[in-house]
């Protein structure tokens, strides 16, 4: 089974075809396609490729089937014996892809 490594949002995905992730916020439209330029491995099942930082012409393609919004998440934020604490809470802007292609 063909797979690949690639990068966004700061950080690194291995996925196979039909693959379904939540990744960082993207632009790009309910129904869209993304490409992803970024990629760092190749397997096309007998053979990998690994980039040196990138493989050259690799490219993952991906339909965009969602924009929303995370959980909630709380960072919060003390001094000990000072009485001081800080709380602050968060939603992360998330994208939901499902790879449809691995090109390279």
């Amino acid at each position: 089974m063909a797979y690949a490594v690639f990068k966004t949002g700061g950080k690194q995905y291995r996925v196979q075809e039909g693959d379904k992730l939540d990744i960082e916020k993207l632009e790009g439209e309910v129904d869209g396609e993304v490409q992803f330029g970024e990629v760092l491995l190749v397997n096309d099942g007998s053979a990998t490729t690994v980039g040196t930082p990138l493989v050259e012409g690799a490219a993952v393609t991906a339909k965009v089937l969602d924009q929303f919004r995370g959980p909630k998440g709380v960072a919060f934020k003390f001094k000990r014996r000072k009485g001081h604490h800080k709380t602050k809470g968060y939603r992360r802007a998330l994208t939901k892809v499902e790879i449809t292609s691995i090109a390279g």
